[in-house]
């Protein structure tokens, strides 16, 4: 741990502001689990069941993200290799072209298109053979997209892939057109062999729960159908969706942005493994780590935290039973964590097992601080008040770098508060009741948090 910055009384209780902001939200202080301390003292200011073990939801990825940046270092990046086997003959590729995944959690529409405009830079026209697709980087068994929740259709319930396009998700964009009576719906990707509702009548209700009012069916993979109306008063609308069929999204959407681009396939889009002793043609790399973190962290996307973590993993093909302890040993040492303190699942928080205490959260972020990388975390968290996920937060906006974390019976705060006399406090919050989701428990947090900003003991000069 870094040398003490300065020195202030401990407590345990939670101060009498935090104790009524939680009865308001109907939960027990026994729920309620807290770590606050300068940045670089060992010594907390509150301390309130900081060593019991508490559900984190996504403030679970700090651990991941911290982690990475030490074992992969901010330089690293994913690369996902192009392999022909067969001569381009006069824009002709005599052969089968493969795609081979390693993980990049960042192959998004864009990139996946420019990934299809350097094929089509090789001078390559039409392929012969197949597009094979080789996602034998990864050995993960296989889950069901609602095992967690029973929302298959949520884009934070799709499932880790080494070929990992656009998330496997797709957007509905709906946009009335009052005078004709009508939301025209266009999806974003467009898949190969999937038909969308083109429209849907507008109605005159509330906005609120639009997508009930749509009537969405999403039982059939080719087709997606919208039943109900839309109501004019939501104006346009982005409807991110989980693709129904996850196992067909990749082969659908390149098949798709292949032909958009001109090319043309005689095989068909499939999956299979590189041939042995096969050289790549071409490597497409990802963004630097600090970017995709940023992604992750930033909107709280559990897929990439998933993938992040099976980065860590020192044997092919990754699974998390061979990453997960990579980050538990990190955790013991150098960070200083006890054994008994983390129980891991997936890294990202989106686990009814993931365990942590607040006491050993709180070390990962001290010892964090004082890492050369420490600015390319911090970057990655959102800005309270601002941005991301932490941008309702009150007390300390603009003076803050919150990760939250929200789950069925769990409410989460962790980051970083910069006081107005300069110097930094690290702040752990986990809230685990039945009661922990709405205004309220928001409100709780954030009487944590200006506690922080108006105390005078970590505001002594």
């Amino acid at each position: 741990m870094a040398g003490l910055v300065w020195l202030v009384p401990a407590r345990a209780v939670l101060p009498e502001g935090v104790r009524a902001a939680l009865a308001r939200a109907q939960i027990d202080a026994d729920s309620t689990y807290v770590w606050v301390a300068p940045v670089g003292s060992d010594t907390p200011r509150l301390a309130h069941q900081a060593e019991r073990l508490a559900h984190p939801a996504s403030v679970m990825k700090l651990v991941t993200t911290a982690a990475a940046l030490h074992r992969l270092g901010p330089a690293h990046q994913w690369s996902t290799p192009v392999y022909l086997d067969g001569p381009i003959q006069q824009g002709v590729l005599q052969g089968s072209l493969y795609l081979q995944g390693r993980g990049d959690p960042r192959l998004v529409l864009e990139r996946v298109w420019l990934l299809v405009q350097r094929l089509r830079a090789l001078g390559l026209q039409e392929i012969r053979g197949d597009i094979v697709l080789d996602r034998s980087h990864y050995a993960l068994p296989a889950q069901a997209p609602g095992a967690f929740d029973g929302e298959p259709f949520r884009p934070y319930n799709v499932q880790p892939d080494a070929l990992m396009l656009n998330q496997k998700s797709l957007i509905l964009w709906l946009r009335p057109d009052p005078a004709q009576g009508v939301a025209w719906v266009q999806p974003e990707p467009a898949l190969a062999g999937v038909e969308v509702t083109a429209s849907v009548p507008l109605n005159r209700q509330g906005c609120g729960d639009y997508r009930a009012q749509l009537a969405p069916d999403l039982s059939q993979p080719r087709r997606i159908r919208l039943n109900g109306s839309f109501p004019q008063a939501c104006g346009e609308k982005a409807w991110p969706l989980a693709y129904q069929e996850p196992s067909s999204y990749d082969a659908r959407l390149l098949e798709s942005l292949w032909k958009a681009a001109g090319g043309r396939l005689v095989g068909r889009v499939r999956d299979g493994r590189v041939p042995l002793g096969l050289a790549p043609t071409l490597e497409f790399p990802s963004p630097p780590l600090p970017e995709v973190l940023r992604d992750m962290n930033k909107y709280s996307n559990n897929m990439i935290a998933q993938q992040v973590l099976l980065a860590l993993s020192p044997v092919l093909p990754a699974r998390f039973e061979t990453a997960r302890p990579v980050l538990l040993d990190w955790l013991q040492q150098p960070v200083g964590c006890a054994a008994d303190e983390i129980v891991l699942d997936n890294g990202s928080g989106l686990s009814r097992e993931e365990r942590i205490s607040a006491r050993c959260l709180a070390r990962v972020m001290q010892w964090s601080w004082a890492q050369a990388w420490m600015p390319e975390l911090l970057a990655s968290l959102p800005v309270a008040g601002l941005d991301g996920t932490a941008r309702r937060a009150v007390s300390a906006s603009g003076r803050a770098h919150f990760k939250t974390g929200s789950l069925a019976n769990v409410a989460a705060l962790a980051g970083w508060i910069h006081l107005p006399n300069g110097r930094r406090v690290v702040l752990v919050a986990m809230i685990n009741h039945p009661q922990a989701t709405g205004p309220e428990v928001r409100a709780a947090l954030d009487s944590l948090v200006r506690w922080v900003v108006d105390d005078k003991e970590l505001n002594t000069p």
